[in-house]
C-alpha cells in the first residue's frame, strides 16, 4: 500500500510539472500580453483559432468562388464595409451573399453587385437599391426573398445546431406555397426560370405553422465595435442587428472592428459574441460609416402645417387618427414611412414604447443637428435616439419579442387590404419589389393589433380596399383595422369590413364609389377621430 501510495504520488506532482511546463512554453512565445495568465488564455485560443490579421485583404484572400456568405448589417449600420470592399478587390464570384439587404449601389454589398460577383442574395429587404432590383427583375440575379425574423431565426438556428423549426410566420402566402420568383427568365418576359419550393406545413394547438431551415455560412463578414485579444466582441447600439448571429453561423467568422483591447478589458457580462465563435480579426483602417437618411429634428416652431389638399396633408390626416391607437403602456411597432409618423402624434402624458425590429425598445426622437450617430438608426434606416429605459439587441431576439406577442400594435402601410384583412405590401411580381422585410413576421404575431395606414385610392385611381388582393399577400386574414383620409374600418376575417369613422366632407356614398369590396356602415359612425 505504501508503494501504491508512493506511485501516485509521483503521478500527481509529475502531471503538475507538465501543466506548468505547458504554461512557460505558452507564455514565452511572441505575445502583447504580459502576465502569465493572459499569455496562456490569449495564445490558447490564438492557437487553435485566432488570428489577427494585417489587412482586411489578407483576411478575405483565401475565400473561393462559390461560397457561402454571411455578411452582417443592416441598411449600412454595422455592414463590414473594409471586408466587403477587400473582397470586392480579390475577385471572388458566384458568390451567394446572406444578408438583410444589399447596401446601397455604390456602398456595401452594391458594390459586389455592380462587379457581378454575387450569384445569389438571401434577404429580407431589395429597399431604395436600384442595381439589386433591375438585375433580379432582369433574370441576371437569383434572389431569395426571406421574412426578417425567419432570416435571422433561420441564421440563429444554423449557427446553434438547430436543422430546422416550424413559424407561423408567412403562412399562407407565397413562401409557405411556393412559386415565388427566385429568379426570373432573362428574356424580359417576366417568365419565372426558378421558383421557390414550398414549406412544409403543420399545426400546433389548432394553429398553423411552415417548416424553415436553418442558415450556415462557409464564411461571415461581420462588424464588432470592440474584440480583444482573446476574440471576444461587443457591439454598439443598433450596429448589432444581424452581426452577432452571423457570427455564430458561419465555418470562419471574420470580424471588423474600431478597436482591439486587452483580455481583461471587457466585462464578461458585456461580451455579446464569446471568442470561441470568432476566427479572424482586423482593425478597420478606415469607417465611412455612411448614413442612408440623416433625419433631424427640429424645433416646434420650425414646423410647417401642411396645406389642405395636397399628398402632405392627406398623409398627416392619416397619421393623426392612427396615433388615436395608442393606449398607456404600450409597446408598439411602426412601419417605415408613414406609419413612423403617427410617433410625433402621441399624446402628452402618455407612455408608448416603440420597438424597431432592427434592434432598440424605447425609439425617441430624431436628434439635432450634430448629435446623430450612425450606429443609431430605426427601421427606416433614419437617425434617431432613445428614452431613458431603453434597450439594444440582436436581430434575432428582436423578432423573438414580435413572434413571441410581446408587442401590442403594429401599424404598417399597404399596397391592396381584402375586405377579410389580407395584407398585401411588398412585391408587384416583374414590375417592383422591395421586400417584406419584417412585415410578415409582425403580421403574424398571436396577440398583436395589426393597422393600416394607407391612401384610400392609388395614384391611378384605382381601388386599394378590394374583394381579393391580385398581389402576393404579407399575411392572409391579418388586419384588424384600415385608417385612410376617407374613413376608418374595423375587419373581421369572417364577416368582412365595417364602416366606424369618416372624414369631414365625406359621405357614405363617397367611400362607396371609392371601395372595392363591399362594408356595411356601423350604427354607432363617427366623424373621423383626431389626435
Amino acid at each position: 500500500r505504501l508503494l501504491l501510495d508512493c506511485i501516485g504520488s509521483l503521478f500527481y506532482h509529475l502531471n503538475l510539472f507538465i501543466m506548468a511546463l505547458r504554461i512557460a512554453l505558452n507564455c514565452s512565445r511572441p505575445s502583447v500580453l504580459a502576465q502569465s495568465a493572459r499569455c496562456f488564455s490569449a495564445t490558447s485560443v490564438s492557437a487553435k483559432r485566432l488570428e489577427f490579421m494585417s489587412s482586411a485583404q489578407e483576411a478575405v484572400a483565401d475565400i473561393p468562388d462559390g461560397s457561402t456568405l454571411l455578411v452582417g448589417g443592416f441598411g449600412l449600420c454595422g455592414i463590414p464595409e473594409n471586408l466587403i470592399a477587400a473582397l470586392r478587390d480579390s475577385g471572388a464570384k458566384q458568390l451567394t451573399c446572406v444578408s438583410n439587404n444589399a447596401g446601397v449601389d455604390d456602398f456595401g454589398l452594391g458594390l459586389l453587385l455592380k462587379s457581378r460577383q454575387i450569384k445569389r442574395m438571401i434577404s429580407s429587404y431589395v429597399g431604395e437599391n436600384a442595381e439589386f432590383e433591375r438585375q433580379y427583375i432582369s433574370g441576371e440575379l437569383e434572389v431569395e426573398l426571406t421574412p426578417q425574423g425567419t432570416l435571422a431565426e433561420r441564421i440563429r438556428a444554423g449557427g446553434a445546431g438547430v436543422p430546422a423549426f416550424f413559424t407561423p410566420t408567412g403562412y399562407g402566402t407565397v413562401i409557405h406555397q411556393g412559386g415565388a420568383p427566385i429568379k426570373y427568365k432573362g428574356d424580359g418576359s417576366g417568365d419565372i426560370e426558378i421558383p421557390s419550393p414550398p414549406r412544409e406545413h403543420r399545426q400546433f394547438n389548432g394553429n398553423d405553422y411552415i417548416m424553415e431551415e436553418g442558415i450556415t455560412g462557409d464564411y461571415s463578414l461581420i462588424r464588432a465595435w470592440k474584440a480583444d485579444e482573446a476574440g471576444n466582441l461587443m457591439f454598439r447600439k443598433t450596429a448589432r442587428n444581424f452581426n452577432a448571429p452571423m457570427a455564430r453561423a458561419a465555418k470562419v467568422t471574420i470580424a471588423e472592428v474600431e478597436e482591439i483591447v486587452p483580455v481583461g478589458s471587457l466585462d464578461p457580462d458585456d461580451i455579446h459574441v464569446p471568442s470561441v465563435y470568432v476566427n479572424r480579426v482586423i482593425v478597420a483602417p478606415s469607417l465611412e460609416k455612411r448614413i442612408e437618411r440623416l433625419t433631424l429634428s427640429k424645433d416646434d416652431g420650425e414646423r410647417e402645417a401642411p396645406a389642405p389638399g395636397t399628398g402632405a396633408y392627406k398623409r398627416e390626416m392619416i397619421v393623426r387618427r392612427a396615433a388615436g391607437e395608442f393606449k398607456d403602456g404600450m409597446f408598439v411597432n411602426l412601419g417605415i414611412g408613414m406609419p413612423m409618423l403617427a410617433s410625433n402624434f402621441i399624446p402628452d402624458g402618455m407612455n408608448v414604447v416603440l420597438q424597431s425590429e432592427n434592434g432598440v425598445l424605447g425609439l425617441g426622437p430624431s436628434p439635432k443637428p450634430g448629435q446623430q450617430d450612425a450606429d443609431l438608426i430605426n427601421a427606416g434606416k433614419e437617425t434617431v435616439t432613445v428614452i431613458p429605459g431603453s434597450s439594444y439587441f440582436g436581430s434575432d431576439e428582436s423578432f423573438a419579442m414580435i413572434r413571441g406577442g410581446h408587442i401590442d400594435l403594429t401599424i404598417l402601410g399597404a399596397m391592396q387590404v381584402s375586405q377579410f384583412g389580407d395584407l398585401a405590401n411588398f412585391m408587384i411580381p416583374g414590375k417592383m419589389v422591395k421586400g417584406m422585410g419584417g412585415a410578415m413576421d409582425l403580421v403574424s404575431a398571436p396577440g398583436s393589433k395589426v393597422v393600416i395606414t394607407m391612401e384610400h385610392c392609388a395614384k391611378n385611381g384605382g381601388f386599394k380596399i378590394l374583394d381579393n388582393c391580385s398581389l402576393p399577400l404579407t399575411g392572409p386574414h391579418c388586419v384588424d383595422r384600415i385608417i385612410t383620409e376617407m374613413a376608418v374600418f374595423d375587419v373581421d376575417s369572417k364577416t368582412g369590413l365595417t364602416l366606424i369613422e369618416h372624414a369631414e366632407g365625406v359621405s357614405v356614398d363617397d367611400i362607396r364609389a371609392s371601395t372595392g369590396a363591399p362594408f356595411t356602415v356601423s350604427d354607432n359612425l363617427k366623424p373621423m377621430q383626431f389626435v
